[in-house]
């Protein structure tokens, strides 16, 4: 007897599949016999997609400066799990933990290597404020909620302490068991030939694309060295959306020439949701057609690259065995206006919905699927 069984679902690469979920886990993806508690029957209609996963987002409510609830910007836009990047550090690690606990949406954490978090904009202007021993004993204490470090490297957090945090961060990664390291870049200094030297393999570029005089492109669109170089080592490119870093142009020149982000992300909180240019991860993933993007390299980079990447073991396929995190969604044919962080504006002419997820076996409509009614019963 299985819990759940999708009839009928439509992957990205037009295959129509049943998928069964037993005990929270996905049990079988293909022709399905045997008699389940619930069905639903796709139509071959909808799309079926392992979970979208938010590899960087802001949701710890009580953060002064950027915040959101994890549901508001998970399950309600059919994203399942969400990790907040570096909204806390080892002050308030544990308190984001409790008050996550209750979220329907998976909700995971880059610790700040600044004790502090992110309270003020320049929180590691402080060189006293970034703790190892700390953020070692976070991790040790939160194992499973901890999946990585942040630091944002650039002038307005760092002040005049140039590169020096990132230095800092490097060695408290390797005593704090090699854990995925997300680096923001934004205005110099650092510059990111500083930046993207000290970066190794595993570590995340974010807000990749953002259209700063200290961006990845050369004044001539040329991927800067240092970053090539980077990428050759295993360096991932994360996009980071949010209200300030990203550039329609600097995605479509760096598109162009075969320079793909490993994830998309939003960056989102409650402001750049409410007012944009984020809104949702779907809307974030939207843009990405109209700049040389399919829509399974984009599923690609919300599912199993951004599981891999964060090492979100069990998350990220639609395979058996995996956590039983789906997104069903649809693609709209209809032109819409996109803007980006530098106020560019672009009409695509697909944009994805969410209509319902699945987390942990449990089936939850999005915001779009229920003023939808897809799927009443």
């Amino acid at each position: 007897m299985f819990d759940l069984i999708l009839r009928r679902a439509r992957l990205c690469d037009e295959q129509r599949v049943d998928i069964a979920i037993r005990d929270g886990k996905i049990a079988a993806v293909g022709e399905v016999n045997g008699p389940a508690q619930q069905e639903r029957d796709l139509g071959g209609r909808f799309y079926v997609s392992a979970g979208w996963i938010d590899s960087h987002v802001h949701c710890y409510p009580k953060s002064p400066i950027y915040h959101d609830e994890a549901d508001a910007i998970g399950v309600a836009q059919g994203v399942t799990t969400v990790v907040d990047a570096g909204s806390t550090g080892a002050d308030h690690i544990d308190d984001f933990y409790q008050l996550t606990r209750p979220a329907t949406t998976n909700v995971r954490a880059l610790i700040n290597i600044s004790r502090t978090g992110i309270v003020t904009q320049n929180e590691l202007a402080d060189m006293a404020q970034i703790d190892g021993e700390a953020v070692v004993q976070a991790v040790k204490r939160r194992p499973d909620f901890i999946v990585g470090l942040k630091a944002r490297m650039s002038s307005s957090v760092v002040g005049n302490n140039g590169i020096q945090p990132l230095v800092r961060a490097k060695a408290i990664q390797q005593a704090a068991g090699n854990l995925p390291l997300m680096v923001h870049i934004g205005n110099n200094p650092p510059v990111l030939e500083e930046i993207a030297d000290l970066l190794t393999s595993g570590d995340i570029i974010t807000h990749c694309f953002n259209g700063k005089p200290n961006r990845i492109l050369s004044p001539q669109g040329e991927l800067k060295a240092a970053v090539k170089n980077a990428i050759a080592r295993g360096v991932k490119l994360d996009i980071g959306h949010g209200s300030a870093s990203f550039s329609f142009e600097v995605a479509r020149q760096a598109i162009a020439q075969g320079i793909l982000p490993e994830t998309i992300s939003s960056d989102i909180y409650c402001r750049n949701r409410l007012n944009g240019p984020v809104h949702s991860l779907a809307h974030v993933m939207s843009k990405f057609f109209s700049i040389g993007m399919t829509l399974p390299q984009v599923i690609d980079c919300v599912t199993h690259k951004a599981a891999a990447g964060l090492r979100l073991t069990g998350k990220g396929r639609l395979s058996e065995g995996y956590d039983a995190d789906l997104t069903i969604f649809t693609v709209k044919e209809e032109a819409r206006p996109f803007v980006d962080a530098e106020g560019e504006q672009v009409t695509g002419e697909q944009h994805v919905l969410p209509l319902a997820v699945v987390i942990a076996g449990q089936w939850h409509l999005t915001d779009e699927g229920k003023a939808n009614h897809v799927f009443d019963l």
